[in-house]
Parts: C-alpha cells; structure tokens; sequence
C-alpha cells in the first residue's frame, strides 16, 4: 500500500482556501492508496471552536469523499467538527466508495485548553484498507502509549497533528518509539505555518517497525512524501522477531 504524506500550511478558518490547496497537492502525487492531511486541516487547530467548527455532515466531509472517488484512494485528516451541542475534534477516514469511518480524539489538550470545548472520544478505533488494519490517532495522544498499545489488531499507527516548533523533539522521539514497541509503521502528519497561538515547523514522517525513516518532510514549508507499507516484511519481521507476544497484558 502506498501512502503519502501531505504537510500543509494551514490559513486559520479559511476551509474554502485549504481544501482547495489540499485538493491540487493530492492530485499532484497521484497514485497513492491513502492520502493523509494533519489535524483540523480545513480550519487550523482552534480551542474555541464557535464560529469555527463544522457540522458532521460539512463541506469538508464531502469533499474528502468525492476526492476519495476521484483518486480511487482514502483520504484521512481531522476535522473540528459540532454535533448534537458538542464539539469534537474528529479524525476521518473516508473511502472511495464514499464510507466514512472516525475516530473522535481521546486525550484532548488540557494545556490548550481543548477539554474546556470538545468532548473526548472514548472509542479506539481500527480500519481495514487494502490489506493494512490503521488505528486512528491524533496528536496528543501519541504522549500516552497505552491507549496506542498493539494487541496484535493493526499494522500500522496514523497520527495527525498541530504539534507546535518548541515541542518538536518529542513528536520526532515518540513517533519513533510507537513504531518500534509495536511492531508497526508510523505515518505523522504534522503542519507548518503559524496560528493565533504558535508556531509549527512539521516534522511530518513515516517510519518502518525498525525506526527506520522511510519518508519524511523537509522542515518548515508545505511538503508531500510517499512510503510503500509492505506487508510481507512487516509479518516476517513480526514472525521472526515476536516482540508482542511477550507483551505486558
């Protein structure tokens, strides 16, 4: 499965702007079987989301799905979504076939004061696409390596982020670290620019189970990479190396 990677330069509140540049990256890396966007990639990371979130059933939404049916691919990204009252930063992974699967973000960013709005997620959520089983995460959630544990359910890990400049060590170290406790691939998609709040400089990589860079994103512009997930090597290495099945329960 080839994956690619889309570093973005996010306008704050501007989805129009972003998905139409969004839409001209992917069609300038066609080819791909899973186009990955950061978090809130239509909108900017926002902790005050009135005015700014989208309903479930947004432009952005459909027009992930029609691209989807365009490229013959999945498109994945996070998208600052209101429903029902409450907001959700919601992780979307859309099919060509127009399916939608989500995973709502789990541990929301107290320090940004994202648990003030949003609604955490209580659900951890695996998809299946052309042979390779994703668990869906999203940024601050690559700090807590439980809810991330592989219980032997997916092959590889998608994080989606606005991981700001001044932390960008950590993102790099425990993207990393996920691949190698878990025997899996890493794709983190991060973004670049600036917001009301900070500064992002990406980081935006995909990584093999050994920790090994396969693709990654110059620092600091918009940038795409594409890495082939092979599973082949990713189940001899699992069989010959069977680091899970000794893990603690």
């Amino acid at each position: 499965m080839r994956v690619t990677i889309l570093q973005r330069n996010i306008e704050w509140a501007n989805p129009v702007l972003n998905i139409q540049r969004a839409d001209e990256a992917i069609s300038r890396n066609a080819g791909a079987d899973l186009y990955v966007l950061p978090e809130m990639f239509s909108t900017g990371f926002c902790t005050q989301p009135e005015g700014i979130a989208e309903s479930s059933e947004s432009d952005t939404l459909r027009w992930m799905q029609r691209k989807a049916a365009e490229m013959d691919a999945a498109i994945a990204g996070s998208v600052a979504i209101e429903q029902e009252g409450r907001y959700y930063n919601r992780f979307y992974f859309v099919k060509p076939d127009g399916s939608v699967a989500h995973y709502d973000k789990k541990h929301l960013f107290t320090y940004g004061g994202e648990h003030l709005r949003f609604t955490a997620g209580e659900e951890r959520v695996v998809v299946e696409w052309r042979g390779v089983r994703i668990l869906l995460e999203v940024c601050y959630d690559l700090r807590f390596p439980i809810w991330a544990r592989n219980r032997g359910d997916y092959d590889m890990i998608l994080y989606v982020a606005s991981w700001p400049t001044p932390r960008v060590a950590a993102w790099s170290a425990l993207l990393v670290a996920r691949a190698i406790e878990n025997q899996c691939y890493v794709a983190g998609v991060n973004r670049v620019g600036t917001d009301p709040a900070c500064d992002y400089c990406g980081g935006s990589v995909v990584i093999d189970p050994y920790g090994k860079h396969i693709a990654t994103c110059a620092d600091g512009v918009e940038c795409e990479a594409t890495a082939e997930v092979d599973m082949a090597a990713l189940e001899a290495f699992r069989e010959k190396f069977p680091v899970l099945r000794d893990a603690d329960i």
